[in-house]
């Protein structure tokens, strides 16, 4: 009798989904094999299989969350890498105005170590590095603008975090800047450290980790401060010039480079104590693998030729080296572009084109150009830095 109950189960299975039925089901297994029948025992371990096998709707079933997740990667991939070629462009998504990462000059020509990123990757899929359109997005639309598929790539001074990446479903390329948290205050006021703004009025931007890093910082040193919150960079450093607030804060490179619109730059300082983690790159959105691979090999490229000595002017003196990745990063082996979906000259046209990761940094950011940031911990691993480029091999 149990065993035709068993049966009977077994070809019900909908009874998976039924607690009654599951429960049912272990006290018959615990019945079976207390009997110790060497065919019934047999027959469980079948049906089990059979169940787990048949039940569509079960966690590990073809209507899992993992199993749906699966299908969108797969009917996505490659799909971004096809829509740029078709219409003859990248959309770019950056900063509305942030010299040194992206703005654009009286001309609406853009600049900046976020704008020339997008122009490597117009260098390595088009051979040319102007096919591109930049769409200026603030913090509060820029995950929307990419969700929607209204960009193909955000390069925005964005910190990398679990909550953008997970939850949000999003893919960063890589640290492109490695950054953290400051505060920019008056020079003539008697503040030295965080812990002279207690009590104080801060400015900060809405929608960003700056915000909400604030929160964290003044909770745990039992401190209170006034938030004053904008929706862009020129609004938050008005704010702070017209005296709203004692302190304006974000990340120090973003200091550094609004300090520069300041009517007196020299009225302001940059307090030396970082707050928090900033590693800052480019995103796409989840789920085309070719074009996550595209846009984070690219850049793994730019900081090889770095480490290999390459530069956009002497690239060409590297043509037929003895060093396998050298030859590779020039297209003369191997076939690293096709296997990207690009042509094998891909990273030789990123880096004759823009530059290697040094030379982009160095005419952005630099102690040369206007915002003056040492490298730092952007410096490559070999010079005392992250920076880091895993090999071409």
């Amino acid at each position: 009798m149990i065993l035709a109950a068993f049966v009977n189960m077994v070809f019900n299975v909908d009874n998976m989904n039924d607690p009654i039925g599951i429960v049912v089901m272990n006290n018959l297994s615990m019945s079976l094999i207390q009997k110790n029948n060497g065919l019934c025992n047999c027959l469980l371990f079948m049906a089990m299989l059979f169940l787990v096998a048949c039940d569509s709707s079960s966690e590990f079933g073809g209507n899992s969350l993992v199993s749906s997740r699966t299908k969108v990667d797969v009917q996505g991939d490659g799909t971004t890498l096809a829509a740029i070629r078709q219409r003859g462009h990248i959309r770019c998504g950056v900063s509305t105005s942030l010299p040194g990462f992206s703005a654009p000059d009286s001309q609406g020509n853009w600049s900046g170590l976020d704008v020339d990123f997008c122009r490597v990757l117009s260098a390595a899929i088009f051979a040319d590095p102007t096919r591109i359109v930049f769409i200026p997005l603030n913090a509060k639309e820029r995950f929307d603008a990419l969700q929607a598929g209204e960009i193909d790539i955000l390069s925005r001074n964005t910190s990398w975090t679990y909550t953008r990446d997970i939850p949000q479903h999003l893919n960063f390329v890589g640290i492109t800047f490695y950054d953290g948290q400051g505060f920019l205050v008056r020079r003539d006021a008697a503040i030295n450290t965080p812990e002279d703004l207690n009590g104080a009025a801060i400015c900060v931007k809405g929608n960003t980790t700056s915000e909400q890093n604030l929160v964290a910082y003044f909770r745990q040193r039992n401190m209170i401060y006034q938030p004053v919150i904008f929706d862009t960079s020129d609004q938050s450093l008005s704010g702070f010039e017209a005296g709203r607030c004692s302190a304006l804060s974000a990340d120090r490179s973003a200091l550094a480079s609004m300090r520069l619109n300041l009517k007196n730059p020299g009225s302001a300082v940059l307090l030396p104590m970082v707050i928090s983690k900033e590693p800052l790159g480019p995103v796409i959105r989840e789920g085309d693998n070719q074009w996550h691979k595209i846009t984070r090999w690219t850049f793994f490229a730019i900081l090889n030729a770095e480490e290999f000595g390459i530069t956009s002017e002497n690239i060409d003196g590297f043509k037929h080296s003895n060093n396998p990745m050298i030859s590779r990063l020039m297209g003369e082996e191997d076939s690293l572009g096709q296997n990207l979906g690009l042509d094998d000259l891909w990273a030789y046209h990123a880096v004759k084109l823009v530059g290697n990761y040094g030379e982009i940094f160095e005419r952005n950011l630099g102690m040369n150009s206007p915002i003056k940031i040492s490298r730092g911990v952007n410096n490559l691993w070999t010079n005392g830095g992250l920076q880091y480029g895993p090999p071409l091999r």
